[in-house]
């Protein structure tokens, strides 16, 4: 217990921004903030868990718990009530579709598409899934996950383990009341040759099912994969794979994005969004993880031991802000920016409205900030948009000069 007592006391503070967004829960004395507590509290909870589960194994944990819970109607609209925050001035329009509020829940944390549904009722507008390959594959060995609990941070190296694209059907081939995207990317035995043949097949097989299809092409994780991302090399793969759509779903236009590093320059970033507005691409995501350790808390004698992969979360962030600059420097309004990367509070969300996003998503700071992650976000940007006296969200995309 003084160990672990000793742990909690060397917890980074909660961010004052995180705290300002946290949602005021009613109790019998009136309405009372649920500010610093419910931050602290969750992630004192972590740390003990941490000290005797490994973070893959928790995330296991959590969705074999999310499985079970999903057929119970009663106790998902409890989590509706309790964690969902929706009101008209959200509402966004992007991708030719209607969403309910411009934050996500990025891929990866549902990499089989089997709790998507869940997620949902904890207050994601969508729900990205995968990323799915053609072939079933165990990814890297483990482990293959780590905290970083001082920068509130995740080095992964996971490999896009997943059942294949076979394998994931059955999961989609059902109702749902989430919008779901669809992450997807090379099988590590596909060797360059086949690269675009193994995303088509994917394509094929779950276009059907998704709201939005994404071609991840720059995993650090899989050997060889960011050089998808050349111009060379690109466009072929999107001329291909937008044919893989139009045929697997003839009836609907299956907007299509692809999804840039952190680590790009900014002569390749405007590369790929001219090559995007002239292949009439709908969207780009920015961005995956960084294979940099820069910035960090941690000591370096704790992380180099970790080994090799992307990092994510708050160290992130001014790498994904400056990509989704330049990319909106080239594309505009053109086609839609979905940004990703150190997203932790409504400011941080906000930000990267007014900076061109129209959607967001998060991940990491969902693990770190827990599940009332999504209401904190969707309650600080409702009040930054009647604070700046707007009739909806969606007038302040690209809006620099309302980013304060």
């Amino acid at each position: 217990m003084r160990r672990l007592k000793a742990k909690i006391s060397r917890l980074p503070a909660v961010p004052q921004a995180e705290i300002d967004d946290s949602p005021p829960v009613r109790g019998p004395r009136g309405c009372v903030r649920v500010r610093a507590a419910e931050a602290t509290v969750y992630r004192t909870l972590l740390i003990a868990l941490s000290r005797f589960v490994p973070a893959e194994a928790a995330h296991e944990a959590v969705m074999r718990l999310l499985r079970f819970l999903s057929p119970l109607e009663l106790l998902r609209r409890i989590l509706r009530r309790v964690f969902t925050l929706r009101a008209p001035e959200l509402a966004v329009k992007a991708l030719g579709q209607s969403f309910p509020t411009p934050l996500g829940l990025g891929a990866g944390f549902d990499k089989n598409a089997e709790a998507y549904d869940i997620l949902g009722d904890f207050g994601f507008a969508f729900v990205e899934v995968g990323t799915v390959t053609w072939r079933a594959q165990e990814g890297n060995p483990r482990p293959r996950l780590f905290r970083l609990p001082k920068d509130r941070a995740l080095i992964n190296r996971m490999g896009f383990n997943n059942v294949g694209a076979e394998a994931v059907v059955p999961h989609l081939d059902h109702g749902r009341g989430v919008k779901i995207g669809l992450s997807v990317g090379k099988s590590r035995a596909a060797a360059d040759t086949e690269a675009v043949e193994d995303y088509v097949l994917s394509l094929r097989k779950l276009a059907r099912f998704a709201d939005y299809v994404v071609l991840n092409v720059s995993s650090p994780n899989t050997p060889g994969l960011r050089s998808l991302q050349s111009p060379e090399r690109l466009e072929p793969l999107l001329v291909e794979s937008r044919k893989a759509l139009l045929e697997a779903c003839p009836d609907r236009h299956v907007p299509l994005l692809l999804k840039v590093d952190p680590d790009l320059g900014d002569e390749q970033l405007v590369e790929i969004g001219r090559l995007a507005l002239r292949l009439s691409l709908d969207g780009i995501i920015a961005t995956n993880t960084t294979v940099t350790r820069e910035g960090l808390a941690s000591a370096p004698g704790k992380v180099e031991p970790l080994g090799a992969g992307g990092l994510s979360g708050p160290p992130l962030a001014a790498k994904a802000k400056r990509v989704l600059r330049t990319l909106h420097g080239v594309v505009g309004d053109r086609l839609a920016l979905i940004s990703v990367g150190g997203i932790e509070t409504g400011q941080d969300a906000w930000e990267r409205i007014c900076a061109g996003a129209s959607l967001v998503q998060i991940y990491t700071s969902f693990i770190w900030g827990g599940p009332l992650t999504p209401k904190r976000i969707t309650r600080a940007l409702l009040r930054k948009v009647r604070e700046k006296g707007l009739s909806s969200i969606q007038e302040a995309i690209g809006r620099a000069d309302l980013s304060s």
